[in-house]
Parts: C-alpha cells; structure tokens; sequence
C-alpha cells in the first residue's frame, strides 16, 4: 500500500479530505520534489496541482496522484471539492501559517478547515518508522558523507581557516554525489568547539585544540548527520579525558537504544556515563539525539523531556557532547536505525581521537 492510500484509508469518511501544503509532506506523498503545488486527497482520487516549472517532469515521475497542471488554485481546489462532495479540509497545522490559512479560509468558504493537529499527527505517525528504501537512502547519505570527511582527512592543513574546512568538507560531499547538504557544515576549532551549533569563522586551527565537525549529505531528499571532533596536533591530558568521556557516552548511548525504551531513559545512560567520568554530565546542555528522514530534525527525540517510545524501524543520532565554556568542547555523533532488538549503527567513521 501506498503512502498516499494509506492516508485515503485513513479519511472518516466520504466528505472529508485532505490538503498537503508542505513541501517535504509533497515529497513524502508522492515521491516528487518541488518548491510549489498542493495535493488534494479524497476518499476516491489523489490529485497533485502544480505549476509549469514542474508539470512535465511530475506527469513522467508521479503515479499516485492525478498531475493537473496549475492554472487558477482557487477555481480548480473549488471544483475538486464539489466533485467528491467535501464537506471538512483537514490541513497541515505543524506547517501552514496563520495568513495561509486564512487565505484558504477565503478561498474554500463552502469546506470547513480543520486546523487541528489530526493531520499532521497522522502524517509524522507515518514518517516515524522508516521503509527499506527510506533506510537505504539514509545510508547511501551517510556514505558518502563518510568519504568526503576521510578525504578532507587526507587534505586538511593546520594553516586552514573554519571557513575553508566546511567549504572543503562540503565541496567533497558534493563531488562524492551528494545532492544537497543536510544543514550549514559546522566547523568549531578551540573555543569556538564549546557552542554546540557554532558558525564557521575566519579562525585558522592552531595546534593543542580540538576541531569538531558537524555535517551530512543529502541524497533524494533524504538527510545524513553525524559529528567528528578532531584533535589539533597533540591535545592535553584534561582534553582527551574529556574526549574518552564523551566517546564511552556515545557508545553506551547506543547500547541503551532498543524497542520499547523512552527516549528519555536512553537519554540517561549516556549522562549518566558523562556524570562517572567526572562530573561532565553538567556540560551537557543539549538532548541526545534527534529522528533523521526527509528534514534534519523529525521525530522521534531522546533527551530529558522526551516521550518517544523507541520502535523498529526508527532512525534517530546519539550524540553526546560536553563543552565547557571559554575553553572546548567535544561532541561525537552517530546515526543508529532501531531494530528488533536493539539497534544498528549505520555510521561507520571511526570514533578514535584522530590527530591531524
């Protein structure tokens, strides 16, 4: 069963529809990425309305939906609603603003909206858990995410600036395959590795630091994540114990992930274990770990507040950090898919400290 079915099975019932805005909600339905159209979904038929820029292109590749092409939204929306006797729109409320709906509001006078979140809900119940295809994505994302960063390996100079490490990091993710990047590489050297989400600067590296490095590739609209930090020359003893800590912190994070724990319980072991190390527990300011898919950040969490109950089939980082303010900081991330048993990593970098 399709996507797209398994929301028209979802419907009430005859009168009731639903309206797919978003972009990434477009892509998820039917397989096709753009920065414009809608898709109408009823009991009896699915239609994608979309403009010139991509109505070829979407005829070729769409099958799930009916392609029109866009000439006037309001009049063809209209039309479809009283062809299948609409009565209530459900509609994206986690990504239609205010001023969006009040233009459909205008628009659609004769359907009540549904603004609730009943839709969004549903669609993030399905994104949740991750397909074979949607899994094989991933990790092609990730592997190439992979052999870029053992390239700059290879290619890094302690005479490079921030900037020029996440401009070359990202120039090979692109020349590996990458079609996209997952997010603005972050590439933090010395102090600047104490903010977890820090911008890349005119800083050049300079030996005793460390460099951490956040980055993923995307492939087919799907996204990797995962973080490295690096050691700049030789680094002291106080580093690579705080090092050690947040490497054992990952590795027990991961061990704690398997089915049916909340996101908050896996969230402790690795705190936990930052906490034996010395107290490190404290400079972790930040939730373990975040789901993967279509964006960056999607469902399901594992932090302190957290009421993710974990299943298979789930994609979610385990990335402990601790920074400490004014002088470093160290973050190692992985991506791991739940299975039935616990989980599988689906990174592969290593995680030993590595000297450059």
């Amino acid at each position: 069963m399709t996507n797209i079915e398994i929301l028209q099975n979802s419907l009430s019932g005859e009168e009731y529809g639903a309206l797919i805005t978003s972009d990434v909600s477009r892509r998820y339905f039917c397989g096709f990425k753009s920065s414009a159209g809608v898709i109408l979904v009823t009991k009896e038929q699915s239609y994608l309305i979309i403009d010139s820029r991509y109505f070829d292109k979407a005829k070729q590749r769409v099958t799930d939906c009916r392609v029109i092409l866009l000439e006037d939204m309001r009049t063809q929306l209209s039309e479809l609603l009283l062809k299948h006797n609409i009565k209530k729109l459900m509609v994206e409320s986690d990504y239609m603003t205010l001023t969006e709906f009040n233009d459909y509001r205008e628009k659609l006078h004769f359907v009540e909206l549904d603004a609730s979140p009943a839709l969004s809900q549903f669609i993030w119940d399905m994104r949740i858990i991750k397909t074979d295809e949607e899994v094989g994505l991933i990790i092609k994302a990730q592997r190439i995410a992979e052999r870029a960063f053992e390239r700059l390996i290879d290619n890094i100079s302690r005479d490079m600036t921030e900037k020029q490490v996440a401009a070359l990091l990202n120039y090979y993710m692109m020349d590996c395959g990458a079609d996209d990047l997952s997010f603005e590489t972050i590439a933090a050297s010395g102090v600047n590795s104490a903010s977890p989400h820090a911008v890349p600067t005119d800083k050049k590296l300079c030996e005793g630091e460390f460099l951490t490095l956040d980055f993923g590739a995307v492939v087919d609209s799907y996204h990797s994540d995962m973080t490295r930090t690096l050691a700049v020359g030789q680094v002291s003893p106080e580093m690579e114990k705080l090092y050690n800590a947040v490497y054992y912190a990952n590795l027990d994070g991961i061990k704690a992930v398997k089915p049916g724990l909340n996101g908050k319980v896996v969230d402790s072991v690795a705190r936990s274990t930052l906490a034996a190390w010395g107290g490190y527990d404290k400079y972790f300011g930040h939730g373990l770990g975040h789901g993967v898919g279509l964006e960056i950040h999607e469902q399901p969490t594992l932090s302190q507040r957290s009421r993710s109950m974990l299943k298979p089939g789930m994609i979610v980082t385990v990335e402990p950090g601790a920074y400490i303010s004014g002088k470093y900081g160290v973050r190692i991330e992985d991506m791991v898919v739940v299975t039935e048993n616990g989980c599988e990593v689906l990174t592969k970098s290593t995680k030993n400290l590595i000297h450059i």
